[in-house]
C-alpha cells in the first residue's frame, strides 16, 4: 500500500503538518511543577451536579500549582447539542466560583491555545489524521449501515465481543485501487484507527486516584473521523490535550474502558500521555443499598440549587467535603478561612466514590449561612427573591436597612443561629417580621384564651421599647407572678402543681402574639427589630381577638 498516495487522496486540501501545529501551539511557559487542567463538557443540556467535581479538582490542581485551568467545549456531536447550553454552562459554573483562565466566554473566547470549541478545530484534526494515514496507522472505511448491522448480528449470534476488528474489519486491508474507485464515485467514508492490540494482552496503568490498574488491550479499529469530517471524542481529545499542553486529565470513571484505546492513540500520534484522574461516580442510598445518582434524581440539575436558594459557597463547601476526607477537620481548625484556602490533595480523594446526602448538604449550608454577615445575607436573599419570590423581594427592596436588622439577630457571636439552609426557607422562618407574611395563632394548648388575652393586655401597660434586656425580662417575670405563673422556671419544675406554668409560658404567649410561632430568635431582639408600633399593634389585636373568641365560645 502506498500510504503517502492514500493520504493525498483522502486529504488533498491539507497542506500543513503536525510540525506546523507544534509551532502554533508551543509548550507553555509555566513554573516547574505547574499543572494544566481542563473541563471539557459537551453542550447537551443542563449542568449536572457531578460537573462540579472535575471542575473543582481541575481548578484546585492548576491554581494551587501556579498552572492553567481552561474550558473546552466538546461539541463534535451536533445531533445532541442543545442551543445555548454552552453559554448556560459558563454562567452557572461562574456562579459557583469556577474561574477559567482560558476558553469560551459569553460572546467570544480568551486564551492563545484556541479555538476552544472542537467544531472550529476541524482543520487541525485533519492535519494529524493525514499523518496517521501516511504512517499506515489509519485507513478509510466505506462500510454501509447494512454491512455494520450484519456484522453486529453475526457477532451477537456467535456471542463474541462486538466491534470492528479482526475478520470483521472489512475495509482494513482493501487495495488502493478499490479505495480510489469509491472516492471517485463520491462515496463517503469514516477514518478508522488501525489497532495493533489484542484482547489476549493486558496493559498496566497508574491512575492518580484509582491507583495501579490492569486493563485489557484494545483490538478495535475505532472511528477517528466521522463521514462529515468531524472527529470523534477519542481522536479530538487526544489532539487537543496535546496541543493545549494538558498535564492532567480529570474525568469520570465511566471513561476507564476507553483508556486502553486512548493510550494507543497517544502513542500512535507520538504524544506524551497526560496523567489521568478518574473520579468515582456519585452514589445515593436507595432501599438500603448504594445506587448511581442519575440525571432524574433530585438535586442533579444545578438549576435546582439556584431555585431553592443555596448559597454557591455552601454548595462548593459540600463538594469539598466529598472530594477530600480531611476538609471538615481543616475547616473546624480554620473557621475564618474560605474553602479556597484549603490545601486540596489527590491523596485524600476516595477511589470508591462519594455518597450524595441532602441532610449533610443542608447542615453544611446552615453552617455556611451562619458565618455570613447580615449584609451578605440580605443581598443574597434579595437577589434570589427577585427571581423566585416577588412578594418577599418587594418587602426587602422597600427597606433594605430593616431587612439587614432582621438578619443580624443571633448573628456574629461565637454560637450564631442556624435557622435556615436556603433562601427559600427565609419567608417561613423570618416572614413574620413583615406584616404581609405575619400569621397569628398557635398558642400553647390548655390555656383559657381569656387568660392569654388578659396577660397580653396587661403587658401593653408596662411595655417600654427603651428597656434594657434585664428590665424587659423583669417586667415579664412580674406579669407571670401576677397571673399565677412561676417567676423562675426552676421554681415551676420543683413544684408544678403550685403554678399555672412558668415565666417561659408567658414569654411564649408574647412570642406567638408577635410572630405566630412558638420558636424564634431571642424575643427581646425580635421586639426591638419589629419596633414599638408593630409590637403594640400586634399584641393589642391578639388580645382583642382572643377575648372575642372566648366570649363567643
Amino acid at each position: 500500500m502506498d500510504y503517502q498516495k492514500l493520504a493525498e487522496l483522502l486529504f488533498p486540501e491539507v497542506t500543513e503538518t503536525p510540525e506546523d501545529m507544534e509551532k502554533r501551539y508551543p509548550p507553555r511557559n509555566l513554573p516547574e511543577g505547574a499543572k494544566v487542567t481542563r473541563f471539557a463538557p459537551s453542550p447537551t443540556g443542563f449542568v449536572h451536579f457531578g460537573g462540579l467535581f472535575p471542575t473543582r479538582v481541575g481548578e484546585r490542581l492548576a491554581h494551587q500549582s501556579g498552572g492553567v485551568f481552561y474550558l473546552r467545549i466538546e461539541d463534535t456531536d451536533a445531533k445532541r447539542e442543545v442551543p445555548g447550553a454552552a453559554e448556560a454552562l459558563i454562567r452557572t459554573l461562574a456562579a459557583y466560583g469556577v474561574a477559567f483562565d482560558e476558553g469560551p466566554v459569553v460572546g467570544g473566547e480568551k486564551g492563545d491555545y484556541g479555538p476552544y470549541r472542537q467544531r472550529r478545530r476541524a482543520a487541525i484534526y485533519h492535519v494529524f489524521a493525514k499523518r496517521l494515514v501516511e504512517e499506515g496507522k489509519a485507513y478509510p472505511c466505506f462500510a454501509s449501515e447494512e454491512e455494520l448491522d450484519r456484522i453486529r448480528a453475526e457477532q451477537t449470534a456467535l456471542k463474541v465481543n462486538p466491534g470492528y476488528y479482526g475478520k470483521w474489519a472489512i475495509w482494513r486491508d482493501r487495495p488502493l485501487e478499490e479505495i480510489e474507485a469509491k472516492l471517485k464515485a463520491g462515496e463517503s467514508f469514516v477514518l478508522r484507527f488501525r489497532s495493533e492490540g489484542s484482547i489476549e494482552n493486558k496493559i498496566r496503568f497508574t491512575d492518580l486516584v484509582k491507583g495501579d490498574l490492569e486493563l485489557t488491550e484494545n483490538d478495535c479499529d475505532h472511528v477517528l473521523l466521522k463521514s462529515d469530517g468531524i472527529p470523534t471524542y477519542h481522536f479530538a481529545h487526544a489532539v487537543d490535550d496535546h496541543l493545549m499542553r494538558t498535564t492532567h486529565v480529570i474525568r469520570g470513571e465511566e471513561w476507564l474502558p476507553s483508556l486502553p484505546f486512548h493510550i494507543q492513540l497517544f502513542r500512535a500520534l507520538g504524544f506524551k500521555l497526560p496523567k489521568y484522574i478518574h473520579i468515582a461516580q456519585l452514589m445515593k442510598m436507595e432501599g438500603g443499598s448504594k445506587k448511581k445518582l442519575s440525571k432524574r434524581d433530585k438535586g442533579t440539575d444545578m438549576e435546582y440549587y439556584r431555585r431553592e436558594g443555596y448559597s454557591p459557597d455552601a454548595v462548593v463547601e459540600y463538594v469539598m467535603t466529598l472530594l477530600n476526607s480531611n476538609y471538615e477537620e481543616w475547616h473546624a481548625q480554620n473557621p475564618d478561612k474560605k474553602w479556597s484556602d484549603f490545601p486540596f490533595s489527590l491523596k485524600k480523594m476516595s477511589p470508591s466514590g462519594c455518597l450524595f446526602d441532602f441532610d449533610k448538604l443542608n447542615d453544611v449550608s446552615k453552617n455556611a449561612v451562619s458565618r455570613m454577615t447580615a449584609k451578605e445575607v440580605t443581598d443574597a436573599v434579595c437577589a434570589w427573591a427577585k427571581d423566585f419570590s416577588p412578594e418577599l423581594y418587594s418587602e426587602l427592596a422597600a427597606d433594605p436597612a430593616y431587612a439587614e436588622r432582621v438578619f443580624s439577630i443571633g448573628r456574629g457571636g461565637p454560637k450564631p443561629r442556624k435557622d435556615f439552609a436556603v433562601w427559600s426557607e427565609v419567608e417561613g422562618q423570618f416572614g413574620y417580621f413583615w406584616d404581609r407574611f405575619y400569621r397569628a395563632g398557635g398558642y400553647p394548648e390548655g390555656y383559657d384564651p381569656a387568660l392569654i388575652s388578659a396577660i397580653l393586655g396587661d403587658y401593653l401597660s408596662v411595655y417600654s421599647p427603651g428597656d434594657d434586656q434585664t428590665v424587659w425580662f423583669d417586667k415579664i417575670k412580674d406579669l407571670a407572678e401576677h397571673f399565677g405563673f412561676a417567676r423562675e422556671t426552676k421554681e415551676y419544675k420543683k413544684n408544678p402543681d403550685a403554678y399555672k406554668g412558668s415565666v417561659g409560658t408567658v414569654s411564649a404567649f408574647l412570642r406567638v402574639a408577635l410572630t405566630g410561632r412558638q420558636t424564634s430568635p431571642d424575643l427581646y431582639e425580635v421586639m426591638r427589630t419589629l419596633g414599638e408600633t408593630r409590637v403594640r399593634e400586634r399584641i393589642a389585636r391578639e388580645a382583642s381577638g382572643l377575648l372575642k373568641g372566648a366570649d363567643n365560645g
